[in-house]
């Protein structure tokens, strides 16, 4: 199965992974599984970082694509279709970056491994 982490998931996965639910950790941990992982989050952890408000992941923001590789996680573009879809989305949920998870998560019709709640509003799968 493919699951797609969200932001905290990741950071959670990578520096803290006793943060994740059983649930979630057991997810991530199935070999069986792809574990993708969207540059949207990439692009929040590097903002982030930069402004100063995820103090502790700047090694992971300086190293992404290493730490990415070595946990064996696909990376997933955003393209222009899941760009206009995250766009379209009626749910009122401001955070533009889990606007896009979202949308790449309907796109590719699999769950996102997340504890917020507000992405239920999008109609997307969840495990936690």
């Amino acid at each position: 199965m493919k699951v797609l982490l969200d932001t905290h998931a990741l950071l959670w996965a990578v520096l803290a992974p006793g943060s994740l639910s059983r649930r979630a950790a057991a997810t991530i941990a199935d070999e069986e599984n792809e574990v993708l992982v969207s540059a949207a989050s990439a692009w929040e952890i590097a903002a982030k970082v930069r402004l100063g408000r995820l103090r502790g992941a700047e090694i992971l923001e300086r190293e992404f694509l290493a730490v990415m590789a070595e946990a064996g996680y696909t990376l997933l573009a955003i393209d222009a279709a899941g760009a206009l879809r995250a766009g379209r989305l009626v749910a009122e949920h401001r955070d533009p970056f889990d606007r896009v998870l979202a949308a790449q998560a309907l796109g590719e019709d699999i769950p996102i491994v997340s504890m917020d709640a507000r992405l239920d509003a999008f109609g997307v799968r969840r495990v936690w």
